[in-house]
C-alpha cells in the first residue's frame, strides 16, 4: 500500500531532482566536518602528559551507569538538576529516532533493528512524550537562563563574558529538533487519516498529537511540503548541532561519558608528579609540575572540554565565598579557551604549543591565564569535586601547578619560612625535635615513647600542630586519657616523629614530602606497632592515602565509637541542658574519607546531648580554611572562612561547635573571637568532649 505522502527518499524536487541526494550529502558533510573538528580537538590530548585511567573497569562502568546515565548528582541543585535530567533523558530516548531519520531519507522503510512490531509502537509513544517534555523543559530553561539566571551562572568582569547566548542558542536548536521531528510524524499521520489509510498512533496530548490536530484540515500539498521541509530542517539542525558541540561549553554532551568513565577513583590521593615515574626516579626529572598547557595530563584536558559551566563548583568553593581570587569554574573555562586558541580549527593555522599558564612564571611575563594568588588560594577541601556532576578534578591540577611554581622558586613569602623549618626540623614552626613529647610531662596518665626497648600495640601519631601548639596539646592530653580509659596499649614516636607531610605535598613540595614520608615510615617500622591512631584528619589522610605499607590507620573517632559500643568506655550525661552542639565536618575526614556518621554517633552516645546540623554539613561542609599550609599563608580575601563558618553555626542555633581536627579548632576558635562571640559560643574537639564525659571507674 502506497503511503499518503511521498517520503524524502523518493521525493523529486522540481519534478526531476531526487531529494535523496540531500539525504546523502547532508550526513556526509556533517559527519566529515564533525570528524575533522574532533580530530583537531584530540591533538592536545595526544600531546599531553600520560595518565593511567584504565584500571578497575567494572567500577568505572558502574560509575558511568550511576553518575552519567543515572545523573546521580544533578538533583543536588534541584531545579537546574531536574531540567537537565529531563533534557538528558529525552535525548537518550530520541537518539534512536534521530539516527533512524538520517537513514529514512535514503530508505523510507528502514526500521532500527529490534524496533519493529509492539516494541516499535511502545517506543513511538515514549519518544512522542519525550519530545514534548524536552521542548517544554527547553522553554523553561531558556526563560530561567535569560530572565531569572541563578547567581552561579554570572561571570565577573575579570573572567570575560557569560555564555548565556550560547546556552539559549543550543536550547533553541534542541527545540527545533523536537518540533521538526514531531512535524514530520504529524504531517504523515494527518495525511494518512485524510486518505483513510492506516496511521501511526500518536501519544495523546503529546507535541506530535497537537500538531496532527492542527494539520488535519490542511491540504495534501501543504502536508507534503511540511513533511519534506520538516525532515530536512531536522537533518540540517541535527548535524549542525553535532558540529557545534565541540565549539564551546556544550562539548560536555560528547565528552562527559568518557570523563565519568575515566574519573579519579581514589578520593583524598594526589596524582604522582608524573605517571610512570617512581618516587626513586624523581631526582632524574628535569622539570616538576605543570607550567605549560601541554604539561597537563590528557584526562585533565578532557576535564576542560567537559566543563558545562554550571557554576556548581564555584558556588560551593569556600575560597570563592570569602572573596579569594579563585573560582574553580574558571580554572576549567580559561584553560579550555586557551586550548581552543592554541589549537585552532582552521586548516593550516599556526599551533601555539607551550603556552604558559601562570602569569610571570616563565619568560613571557605578560602571558598566562592564571595568577599565582589564584592557585595558592585553594585549601584542597574538595568541595568543588564533590559537587561536579561530571566528575571534573581540580585538586590534582592545582597541586601540579603549585609543583611547577615551587620548581621555579615562585613561593609566597609567608610560606618560605615554614617550608625551611620543615626541611630543617621536620615541623613548620622550626621547634626542636625533642620538644615533640613535652606535652606528656605532668600528664595524669603514662605515655610511652616508643623505641627499640619500649613497644606498644598502637601508635598515637600526633603530627606537628598537635605536638607543638599549646592549645592543641590539650587534644593530645585528652586523647591519652581516652585511649587509657579504653584499655589500649599505645605510645608515641616522640622526637622520631616528623610532620606527616600532608600539607607539604598539597603545597607542591614533592621532594620534601618524600623525605618526611621516608623518615616517618622508618620510625613507624622500628616501633613495630600493629595499629596507628591519630586525632588529625590530615595526618589520617596522609598515612592512609600518601604512605605505603603501614599498619591499619584509624581516626580517634573510630576508636572511641568501638570503645563505646563494646562498653569499654561509658559516658555521663551532659550537665548543661541549655547547650546546643553542632558538628563541623573536617574536609579530610568527611569529603576525602567519607566519615560522616561515626563522629556523630560518638556525639549522640553522650546522654542528653542536643545536636543540630548546620545547613552546610556532611559532604557540603564548609572548609575552615586550614588545608594546604593555609595556617601560614596570608591570602587576599574579604573575610576569613572560619568567620563564615561560625556564622553558619549561629544560624543553626548552636552555641558549641564540635570538630575533630586540630586545624579546624585553631581557625574556629580564632573566628569566634574575631566575630565577637567569645563567651556566647565555644569550639571543642570531639576527643576533648568525650574526655570531659568519661565515667571513671
Amino acid at each position: 500500500m502506497e503511503p499518503a505522502l511521498i517520503s524524502p527518499a523518493k521525493m523529486l524536487l522540481f519534478g526531476f531532482i531526487p531529494t535523496a541526494i540531500f539525504s546523502l550529502l547532508i550526513p556526509m558533510i556533517g559527519v566529515g566536518l564533525f570528524a575533522y573538528i574532533m580530530a583537531k580537538r584530540i591533538i592536545p590530548l595526544i600531546l599531553a602528559s600520560p595518565d593511567f585511567r584504565f584500571d578497575r573497569i567494572c567500577t568505572r562502568t558502574i560509575n558511568v551507569l550511576k553518575l552519567w546515565l543515572g545523573q546521580y548528582r544533578q538533583p543536588r541543585y534541584m531545579v537546574g538538576g531536574l531540567i537537565h535530567i529531563l533534557i538528558f533523558a529525552g535525548f537518550i530516548v530520541l537518539s534512536i529516532r534521530s539516527n533512524q531519520l538520517v537513514i529514512v531519507g535514503l530508505s523510507e522503510d528502514f526500521v532500527v533493528p529490534g524496533m519493529g512490531g509492539i516494541v516499535g509502537h511502545i517506543y513511538n509513544i515514549l519518544k512522542d512524550y519525550a519530545a514534548t517534555i524536552v521542548l517544554i523543559t527547553c522553554i523553561i530553561a531558556a526563560v530561567r537562563r535569560g530572565l531569572f539566571s541563578p547567581e552561579r551562572y554570572k561571570v565577573p568582569a575579570r573572567y570575560g563574558k557569560a555564555h548565556t547566548g550560547e546556552a539559549i542558542f543550543v536550547l533553541g536548536m534542541i527545540s527545533v529538533l523536537m518540533i521538526s521531528e514531531s512535524l514530520f510524524e504529524a504531517s504523515s499521520v494527518a495525511a494518512s487519516i485524510q486518505a483513510g489509510l492506516h496511521a501511526e498512533y500518536l501519544a495523546p496530548l503529546s507535541l506530535a498529537w497537537f500538531l496532527k490536530m492542527m494539520l488535519l484540515s490542511s491540504s495534501k500539498g501543504t502536508l507534503q511540503v511540511v513533511h519534506i521541509l520538516s525532515y530536512y530542517v531536522h537533518d540540517v539542525t541535527f548535524f549542525s548541532f553535532l558540529c557545534f558541540l565541540p565549539m564551546g561549553k556544550h562539548f560536555h554532551v560528547i565528552t562527559s561519558l568518557f570523563n565519568v568513565f575515566f574519573m579519579k577513583l581514589d578520593k583524598g590521593t594526589i596524582k604522582p608528579v608524573k605517571w610512570g615515574v617512581t618516587d626513586e626516579q624523581l631526582d632524574d626529572l628535569e622539570s616538576f609540575g605543570v607550567k605549560k598547557f601541554e604539561d597537563f595530563t590528557w584526562k585533565h584536558m578532557l576535564d576542560f572540554y567537559s566543563c558545562a559551566d554550571c557554576g556548581r563548583c564555584s558556588d560551593q568553593c569556600p575560597a570563592n565565598a570569602v572573596g579569594r581570587p579563585l573560582s574553580p569554574r574558571f580554572i576549567s573555562i580559561k584553560a579550555r579557551e586557551l586550548c581552543f586558541e592554541s589549537y585552532p580549527l582552521e586548516k593550516g593555522a599556526k599551533i601555539s604549543k607551550g603556552m604558559p599558564l601562570i602569569a610571570g612564571l616563565l619568560e613571557d611575563d605578560d602571558k598566562g591565564i592564571y595568577t599565582e594568588d589564584e592557585i595558592w588560594s585553594c585549601t584542597t577541601c574538595g568541595a568543588c569535586e564533590q559537587e561536579c556532576p561530571i566528575m571534573i578534578e581540580y585538586i590534582d591540577k592545582i597541586v601540579d601547578m603549585r609543583r611547577g611554581m615551587v620548581d621555579e622558586g615562585a613561593v609566597p613569602q609567608s610560606l618560605q619560612k615554614p617550608l625551611k623549618a620543615l626541611e630543617k626540623r621536620g615541623n613548620p614552626w622550626g621547634k626542636m625535635e625533642k620538644k615533640r613529647a613535652e606535652w606528656t610531662k605532668d600528664l595524669d596518665v603514662p605515655v610511652k615513647i616508643l623505641d627499640k626497648k619500649t613497644t606498644a600495640d598502637t601508635l598515637y601519631f600526633l603530627d606537628s600542630i598537635t605536638s607543638y601548639d599549646d592549645r592543641i596539646q590539650d587534644i593530645a592530653k585528652a586523647t591519652a586519657r581516652v585511649l587509657t580509659a579504653a584499655g589500649i596499649d599505645f605510645g608515641i614516636l616522640g622526637k622520631a616523629e616528623k610532620d606527616s607531610g600532608h600539607e607539604v605535598r598539597r603545597f607542591g613540595e614533592e621532594m620534601l614530602f618524600q623525605d618526611l614520608k621516608a623518615k616517618n615510615t622508618g620510625a613507624i617500622e622500628k616501633a613495630g606497632v600493629s595499629n596507628i591512631v591519630t586525632t588529625d584528619p590530615h595526618a589520617y589522610n596522609a598515612l592512609k592515602k600518601d604512605y605505603d605499607n603501614l599498619p591499619p590507620v584509624e581516626h580517634i573517632s573510630e576508636v572511641i565509637a568501638k570503645a563505646v559500643t563494646s562498653g569499654k568506655i561509658r559516658l555521663k550525661p551532659v550537665e548543661n541542658k541549655e547547650l546546643v552542639f553542632t558538628y563541623h565536618d573536617p574536609c579530610y575526614l568527611g569529603r576525602h574519607n567519607d566519615m560522616y556518621d561515626i563522629p556523630r554517633d560518638v556525639l549522640d552516645a553522650i546522654p542528653g546531648l542536643n545536636r543540630v546540623d548546620m545547613t552546610k554539613s556532611r559532604d557540603r561542609s564548609f572548609c575552615c580554611g586550614g588545608g594546604g599550609l593555609m595556617l601560614f599563608y596570608e591570602p587576599e580575601e574579604e573575610m576569613r572562612m572560619g568567620q563564615l563558618r561560625v556564622e553558619m553555626a549561629e544560624e543553626a542555633g548552636a552555641n558549641v561547635i564540635v570538630t575533630a581536627c586540630p586545624f579546624c579548632m585553631v581557625n574556629l576558635e580564632d573566628a569566634i573571637k574575631t566575630s565577637g562571640l567569645e563567651g556566647k559560643m565555644e569550639a571543642i574537639d570531639l576527643v576533648e568532649l568525650i574526655d570531659n564525659h568519661l565515667i571513671m571507674e
